[in-house]
């Protein structure tokens, strides 16, 4: 099974390709290591943290960038089951963030604290999935 925690280079291409001035929303899903993976000689390394608390320290280091740049949570879940798709294909979170546009995005993941605060998410993660979607208005219908 092939696993994803940073985007290939044709990915994010294909992000930074799109418009950059509009409304953006980004589904995440995110599977935990058991034991968070930081590099030899960081400050975290040593402190036996599982990947939840290390992704729960990503959050708090990264959360000021995420505010200052315009980014909201408009929905966070606990995966439950799968209903279509692999079984082997389970998640521990889920959250869709809301960015004002592409270009504030690339300017939080730019900024050199949020560079930083990246490694927590690198050493709480063995998968996940990032994926830029339009907002579309919402409402009692598919």
């Amino acid at each position: 099974m092939t696993v994803f925690i940073d985007p290939s280079r044709a990915n994010f291409d294909a992000f930074k390709a799109l418009p950059r001035d509009e409304p953006i929303h980004m589904l995440n899903l995110l599977r935990y290591r058991d034991q968070a993976d930081y590099p030899e000689g960081h400050e975290n390394a040593a402190k036996g943290w599982t990947g939840r608390r290390a992704y729960e320290e990503y959050g708090k280091t990264s959360g000021p960038i995420f505010r200052r740049v315009g980014g909201a949570m408009v929905w966070r879940g606990l995966f439950q089951t799968m209903v279509t798709g692999p079984d082997e294909e389970r998640w521990d979170d889920g959250f869709i963030a809301q960015y004002p546009s592409a270009a504030a995005f690339l300017e939080m993941i730019k900024d050199p604290d949020y560079q930083r605060a990246v490694v927590n998410r690198t050493a709480a993660l063995v998968d996940s999935r990032l994926v830029r979607f339009e907002p579309q208005a919402a409402g009692s219908g598919f």
